[in-house]
């Protein structure tokens, strides 16, 4: 099941299908972004991804691994994200969610995107 629905969350992420994705989260979650303060309440996550999404011209995932923990799931791989401009940043990341029932309660993103609204070097 698992593998299924993580499927499907990248789906709505990469398609920058905001209310898609502010469905996989609690009405009380938490979200907590890179090094970003914590979001609480799907709503407000809700306001900060679109935000987030019409940041960027585009985003895809590379999932390598899911892991389901005692009620987490821990996800590992690539995102690439293109920029306004058309270039483009690749970094590593990780997502922890701690799950209640079948929506995210806690979603912790583990990605260092301190150059992503960097300006790009010729």
């Amino acid at each position: 099941m698992q593998n299924h629905w993580t499927k499907d969350i990248f789906a709505a992420i990469d398609a920058m299908d905001t209310d898609k994705f502010a469905s996989f989260i609690a009405e009380d979650g938490q979200l907590t972004f890179g090094n970003n303060p914590t979001v609480h309440g799907r709503e407000n996550i809700h306001a900060v991804i679109d935000g987030f999404f019409k940041a960027i011209a585009g985003i895809s995932h590379d999932v390598q691994n899911v892991f389901d923990v005692d009620g987490h799931v821990i996800m590992r791989g690539t995102s690439s994200y293109t920029r306004h401009d058309g270039s483009q940043l690749t970094t590593p990341f990780c997502n922890v969610f701690k799950m209640e029932g079948n929506k995210i309660k806690t979603y912790d993103i583990y990605i260092d995107l301190s150059q992503l609204f960097q300006p790009v070097e010729a």
